[in-house]
């Protein structure tokens, strides 16, 4: 069981790295568009939602965290336009 929960941490992680890197070379394409600090504070969490999933009430208190902000940040900017 130990073996799985690892396996799915460094898929989740690789996974992620290759979301930023693929992120990274969109924006140097077009610089307009720019991260909100509150969209960079809800990746924060949610990668530390991912580092410490040991504990599962820590690791998903931060996954929540993060992704209530990321969602609150996607209907921020949508009424803004």
């Amino acid at each position: 069981m130990a073996d799985v929960s690892v396996l799915f941490m460094v898929l989740s992680v690789i996974i992620l790295i290759i979301i930023g890197i693929l992120l990274i070379v969109a924006w140097k394409q077009k610089k307009e568009h720019r991260i909100s600090p509150l969209a960079m504070l809800g990746m924060v969490f949610v990668i530390l939602g991912i580092v410490f999933g040991s504990d599962r009430l820590i690791g998903y208190s931060f996954l929540g965290i993060g992704v209530i902000l990321s969602v609150f940040d996607i209907v921020k900017n949508r009424t803004k336009k």
